[in-house]
C-alpha cells in the first residue's frame, strides 16, 4: 500500500514521504495515524456539543489528547498499539454521543444527526481499518478541497498536535484546564466543516497558537509547581564511571519516577536531547546519581545509544528505529513505542530498565570533565532584569537573538552553528529546544556577569521565552516587536508548528526560518504568511546578520 504524509520537516519537498517515511513510519502506520485523526474528530463533533450545553467527561477529554499526541513525528509506530488507540477512541466517541445527547434533553433539545467523522466506527481488522484509512487521507481531502484549504487544515490540525503534546505532559503533573479542553473539540469540530474558507481556516490556526500559549503557561506551572524553578546549573557532559541509565525524550514525571525507583543501586542517571533542561529544577537535580547530560539531539540517538553502555528510556517522541544492537535494552513509556520494544505502562514500574542497567557494563571510567551551563528560565532571567535592561540602555548590550528550535538529520542545519558564532560579541543569544546542540558546548563569554548564550529550556519553554520578550517590552515601554530581538528558528514536527502559530497568535513578526520551508504550506498560503506576518525563510549566515543589524541600525 502506499502512503502521504508531510507534517515533519524531513519529508522530499513537494511531494511529501510517499513510500516509507523518512522517519521510519511505514505505510501501515501512517494510515493508522490519519484514521486516529478521523476517529478523534468524531469525537470532539459531540464533545464540542456537549461542551456547549456545560457538560463534559474528562475520559473523552483525556482521550482526545492522547490520540492526538501518538500520531506526531517520532511517537508511536506500533500498529498493535495504534489499534488499541482507535478501539479506545470509538469507544471514547460513544461516551461522547451519549454526553452530548443526555444534555440535549436536559435542555429540552433535540440533539443534532452528525455524519462524517462521528459516524465512524471501527473495522474488526486491521485490515478493514487500513480500508477506512484511505478514505480520510490527506491525498483525498487534497482532491475533495484543493490543495490550499487542506494545507490550512494540515496547519491547524499540526498546531493542535503540537499543543496536545504539551498538554499531555501537564496533564501527568496533575494540570488540567477544562477551557483548554473546549478549544481542542472546538477546533477539531471545525476541520470538520464540509466547506471550509480560507480566513476561517487562517483564524483557527491563530487559535491553535492562542490554545497553545495557555498549554504552555499550564505546563510552566506543573513544571514549576512540581520541581521548582529552574536556576543556572552547571551540567557536566562527559561520563561518570559506573552502571548507566538514559533517559530521551521530554517527560520531567519520569524522569523524577526513575530517580526514585534507582536511589542507592549505584546506577547513574544520564539525560539525553530535550531531557538536558531537567538538571537546572531544584526538585530533580537534588537526587546525586542524576550525574551529567549524554550525548546530543534526537537524530544522533542510533549512533549515541550504540555506544552508551547502560539501559536507555524513551519518554516521549523523538524516538528512530533502534538498531538490534541496543534494542534489548531499549524501553518506552507513556505514548512512544516501537514493535518489539519492551514498554513501561501506566504504572511506571522501572524495574525492567533498572535491570536492564545492572546486567549492561556501564561505563568503565570517568570521561575527562567538560560541562556546560543551563537554566534560564524566565524566573532565573527576570532575576537580573535590572542588569540586563541596564547593560542594553548603557550600550552594553545591542541585541538580542532567539536562535532555537528542532534539530534534525537534513543537510543545512549547520547554519544555525555559523550564525551565533558571526553575532557580533555585543549580543545577547537566547536558545531553546534541541536545536542548542549545535553550539551549546561552544564558549561564548559574557557581558557584564551576563553569559550570552542563554539556555532558556525545553522546546515548551518557548513561554519562557515569550515572558523574557514581554517583561523586556514593558521595561522599555514598547511593543515586542519593536525590541532589540529578532528570531531565527528552526522546526522539525508539530510542536515546532504550534510555537510558530503562538508567535503568530501574539503578533511576532519577522521571524526567519528553516532549514526549509514547510511541505505542507502550499505556495499560496506562504504568501498569505508572508504578506500577513513577514515570516521569512533563512538564507546565510552573513546576509540574514546584515539585514538584521541594518535594520537595527
Amino acid at each position: 500500500m502506499s502512503m502521504f504524509c508531510f507534517q515533519c520537516e524531513q519529508v522530499s519537498q513537494g511531494t511529501g514521504c510517499n513510500v516509507f517515511g523518512n522517519c521510519g513510519k511505514d505505510p501501515k502506520t501512517a494510515a493508522l495515524q490519519d484514521l486516529l485523526i478521523e476517529a478523534t474528530k468524531g469525537i470532539a463533533m459531540y464533545a464540542h456539543r456537549a461542551a456547549e450545553l456545560g457538560a463534559r467527561d474528562v475520559a473523552v477529554d483525556r482521550e482526545v489528547l492522547e490520540a492526538l499526541f501518538a500520531t506526531v513525528t517520532n511517537v508511536d509506530f506500533d500498529p498493535a498499539r495504534l489499534q488499541s488507540h482507535l478501539l479506545s477512541a470509538a469507544e471514547k466517541k460513544r461516551t461522547a454521543r451519549a454526553l452530548y445527547e443526555n444534555a440535549c434533553r436536559s435542555a429540552g433539545r433535540s440533539p443534532e444527526s452528525l455524519g462524517g467523522a462521528a459516524a465512524w466506527e471501527p473495522a474488526d481488522s486491521i485490515e478493514g481499518l487500513l480500508a477506512q484509512a484511505e478514505k480520510v487521507s490527506i491525498t483525498a481531502r487534497q482532491q475533495a478541497l484543493g490543495p490550499d484549504l487542506c494545507s490550512l487544515q494540515e496547519i491547524v490540525l499540526y498546531g493542535l498536535k503540537g499543543a496536545a503534546a504539551y498538554a499531555d505532559h501537564a496533564r501527568v503533573l496533575g494540570r488540567e484546564d477544562q477551557s483548554i479542553y473546549a478549544t481542542f473539540h472546538a477546533a477539531l469540530n471545525a476541520l470538520t466543516d464540509p466547506a471550509p474558507t480560507v480566513d476561517g481556516l487562517l483564524g483557527w490556526a491563530l487559535k491553535a497558537g492562542e490554545l497553545n500559549f495557555k498549554v504552555m503557561e499550564l505546563l510552566d506551572a506543573a513544571n514549576t509547581g512540581a520541581y521548582g524553578h529552574p536556576e543556572p546549573t552547571t551540567v557536566r557532559v562527559t561520563p561518570r564511571k559506573g552502571k548507566a541509565i538514559l533517559v530521551s525524550g521530554h517527560d520531567l514525571r519520569d524522569l523524577d519516577l526513575l530517580l526514585r525507583q534507582t536511589e542507592g543501586k549505584g546506577i547513574n542517571v544520564y539525560t539525553h536531547g530535550e531531557m538536558l533542561p531537567c538538571h537546572a529544577y531544584p526538585g530533580l537535580k537534588k537526587h546525586k546519581h542524576l550525574a551529567g547530560n549524554y550525548g546530543g539531539a534526537w537524530q544522533d540517538q542510533r549512533k549515541e545509544f550504540d555506544a552508551f553502555p547502560g539501559a536507555i528510556l524513551m519518554t516521549t517522541n523523538c524516538i528512530q528505529k533502534p538498531k538490534e544492537t541496543y534494542s534489548a535494552r531499549l524501553f518506552t513509556t507513556g505514548l512512544v513505542a516501537w514493535p518489539g520494544v519492551q514498554h513501561i505502562g501506566d504504572d511506571k514500574d522501572f524495574s525492567p530498565v533498572i535491570e536492564a542497567a545492572l546486567a549492561a557494563p556501564g561505563f568503565a571510567e570517568d570521561g575527562p570533565e567538560q560541562s556546560i551551563l543551563v537554566g534560564f528560565g524566565h524566573n532565573a532571567v527576570m532575576s537580573v532584569a535590572d542588569k540586563v535592561i541596564e547593560a542594553v540602555k548603557g550600550g552594553a548590550i545591542r541585541r538580542f537573538f532567539l536562535v532555537g528550535g528542532c534539530d534534525g538529520a537534513k543537510p543545512g542545519r549547520n547554519y544555525y552553528t555559523d550564525f551565533v558564532q558571526k553575532v557580533p560579541q555585543d549580543c545577547v543569544i537566547l536558545t531553546l529546544a534541541c536545536g542548542k546542540y549545535r553550539f551549546n558546548k561552544l564558549d561564548f563569554g559574557s557581558i557584564g556577569g551576563i553569559p550570552r548564550l542563554l539556555d532558556v529550556g525545553q522546546c515548551n519553554d518557548a513561554y519562557s521565552a515569550i515572558q523574557i520578550a514581554v517583561a523586556l517590552a514593558k521595561a522599555f515601554n514598547c511593543g515586542v516587536n519593536d525590541l532589540p530581538l529578532s528570531m531565527v528558528l528552526s522546526w522539525y514536527e508539530q510542536k515546532a508548528v504550534a510555537i510558530l502559530l503562538t508567535l503568530l497568535y501574539l503578533g511576532v513578526k519577522n521571524i526567519r526560518l528553516g532549514p526549509s520551508l514547510p511541505a505542507f504550506i502550499t505556495p499560496n498560503v506562504l504568501k498569505v504568511l508572508v504578506d500577513t506576518f513577514q515570516i521569512a525563510p533563512i538564507t546565510t549566515p552573513e546576509q540574514d546578520l546584515k539585514q538584521i543589524l541594518g535594520q537595527a541600525a
